[in-house]
């Protein structure tokens, strides 16, 4: 009788430690497909960010009495930037853009913004010109008779919140002048007031 209840004893406790090491070997497998999981959920929305992009959208101001508003959209897909600026209430005829090195619109002239990003330290003038250029010196547009404008520009040069100082436009503005840029004179353009400008930020 002592044997048998030995014997259950026995049976007993190895079917507690096989139970221990099922629920063990149970939770084991659950962290680990949680892991897997979580994952696969990172992947995906690395591949979704590299399909879709990654978008960011800031509202103009006016500055220096102008009645100009709009809003810009900056696109990053597969290391290029698309921009694309809706504007209003410009006076018709052409009209001088650029990226401004500080993302401060507070005061009414626009200077706040600081001069042209120009962090290659580059003379001003027209992009892509051989004798060198700003990379804020995106150019000049048309405004029609309606004071109605759009801007798309597309280049590989920007980026959005990258860590090549040389290239990240978060923190930069972007600044519409009252005239257009010659693409001579130094270190601007020549363009006029500063009559909109546009932090762009997250």
């Amino acid at each position: 009788m002592k044997n048998i209840k030995i014997g259950a004893l026995a049976i007993f406790a190895m079917a507690m430690v096989n139970c221990k090491e099922t629920k063990k070997n149970a939770a084991e497998t659950t962290d680990g497909l949680n892991n897997s999981v979580d994952q696969i959920e990172s992947n995906v929305n690395e591949m979704k960010d590299d399909v879709m992009g990654e978008t960011l959208t800031v509202m103009m101001t006016s500055k220096s009495d102008s009645d100009m508003n709009g809003e810009i959209t900056f696109t990053q897909t597969d290391g290029e930037v698309d921009m694309k600026a809706v504007f209003t209430g410009l006076e018709e005829g052409s009209h001088a853009i650029h990226l401004h090195e500080n993302a401060d619109c507070s005061s009414d002239d626009g200077k706040s913004a600081g001069g042209h990003w120009n962090p290659t330290d580059e003379p001003h003038g027209k992009w892509g010109a051989e004798e060198g250029y700003h990379k804020g010196d995106i150019g000049n547009f048309t405004a029609d008779a309606d004071g109605n404008a759009t801007v798309e520009f597309s280049t590989d040069e920007w980026c959005m919140d990258c860590d090549d100082e040389n290239k990240n436009i978060i923190g930069r503005s972007v600044i519409v002048h009252k005239g257009q840029d010659d693409f001579t004179s130094q270190p601007s353009g020549d363009a006029g007031s500063r009559i909109g400008c546009a932090g762009i930020t997250k």
